[in-house]
């Protein structure tokens, strides 16, 4: 497998880390539009088989060249969701499988934004399922950790613990705290105001309906001493992607943020600060949304300063294979001192880097394969989370 890796932050530079320890892969070539920051990745492993080159996310005609140029059969996207498209559509000009771990992004309706979806995380990218079909070629879409691992623990319930399903409720929490900062994100502001202050999406009896943000705060209890976190509806890939392949009559995903951060997002919104749209500042013309990412401190650098835990987890309700109710959480942590001393990145962008690493070594042995537009829940989640588990990384299942 020769993967072109376009993404050299906090993530991609994990997945370098992470990949570092594995055969599977015969090249990486790791992509950035700062040139530096791909070289910063690759250096910090000094592994051969890795090179780093400089390319632009927007520009699918340099994108087509470089698959070409190095070879690369699987296209790897680990930069922002906006870049999503030009990145997905170069990969099937080019012939190339395709892996992301955010979906094209949406918009909300018009006239009804927190009643009806406008159009959903992912239309766009199933809207050409066909063309990727009769190319034979793969995009697995939503592969990262939320979505992804959250996605392989509903299809592992669906097949393993439940004749029937109630209820599947994504649900992330921590007790991380960065030390020296009045507010720092620990993932990309950019992509956790686009989740946050969209219309969330909610998958009930058979339809997708949208809801407040910030809707149906409900308090739930993170494993490995994380303990009670208040949890609200966020907009988010697995509602979108769940239904797709596993039956339930409802389906949520709630995001464990806090009243200050629920505070600091509101008022970038009042103030229009999430704007995406550029503004005109003196001479130049910069979006808002951009400003205050580049203001804040990179969520990748804070691994020093970080302490506790971090969970992602799926919670399921139903009728257990015995015909009795049955609730169960299955869930992943990841202890950021584990993870800043095993391979030196913070446990948030550590955690969301590995299960794509592990579904690529899955499809380059074969135990996963098909073609077309597909999310985590159309594959057998029993290898991908055996794999899991050499990893260094195993997953928890707790009965509610």
């Amino acid at each position: 497998m020769r993967i072109l890796l376009i993404g050299a932050g906090g993530v991609g530079s994990a997945v370098a880390a992470i990949a570092a320890r594995r055969g599977f892969f015969e090249k990486l070539v790791v992509a950035d539009y700062d040139e530096n920051r791909a070289i910063r990745a690759v250096e910090g492993v000094r592994d051969p088989r890795m090179t780093a080159i400089r390319l632009d996310a927007s520009d699918e005609h340099a994108i087509v060249g470089a698959l070409r140029d190095h070879s690369c059969d699987v296209l790897f996207n680990a930069v922002d969701p906006r870049f999503t498209m030009p990145l997905f559509r170069a990969a099937l000009a080019a012939g190339a499988n395709y892996l992301d771990m955010a979906m094209s992004l949406s918009r909300p309706h018009p006239q009804e934004p927190y009643r009806i979806p406008g159009v959903k995380l992912g239309d766009e990218q199933f809207a050409l399922a066909a063309e990727w079909e009769a190319a034979d070629r793969l995009a697995l879409v939503g592969m990262g950790v939320e979505p992804g691992l959250a996605d392989v623990f509903a299809r592992y319930a669906a097949d393993h613990l439940f004749s029937s399903i109630d209820e599947i409720g994504v649900r992330d929490g921590a007790n991380l705290q960065v030390d020296g900062y009045d507010f720092a994100p620990t993932f990309s502001i950019w992509t956790t105001i686009e989740e946050c202050l969209n219309p969330p999406v909610v998958w009930e009896n058979g339809e997708w309906h949208t809801t407040e943000p910030f809707s149906e705060p409900e308090v739930f209890d993170f494993p490995d001493g994380i303990g009670p976190v208040e949890c609200v509806n966020v907009e988010h890939e697995e509602v979108l992607l769940v239904p797709r392949w596993v039956d339930a009559r409802r389906v949520t995903f709630k995001y464990g943020l806090g009243e200050e951060f629920i505070g600091v997002l509101k008022t970038l919104h009042r103030l229009g600060l999430d704007r995406t749209e550029k503004v005109r500042v003196g001479g130049v013309h910069v979006s808002p949304r951009d400003v205050v990412a580049a203001v804040l401190p990179d969520p990748a650098a804070l691994g020093d300063r970080m302490r506790g835990k971090t969970c992602a987890g799926t919670w399921v309700r139903g009728t257990g294979k015995d015909g009795n109710p049955r609730e169960v959480y299955l869930y992943h942590v990841v202890d950021n001192e584990w993870s800043m001393a095993e391979y030196g990145h913070q446990a948030v962008v550590w955690q969301t880097a590995v299960h794509p690493v592990v579904a690529l070594e899955l499809l380059a042995r074969g135990t996963w394969k098909g073609a077309g537009v597909l999310g985590p829940e159309a594959f057998d989640a029993v290898p991908f989370l055996d794999l899991l588990t050499e990893y260094g990384s195993p997953w928890g299942l707790r009965e509610q």
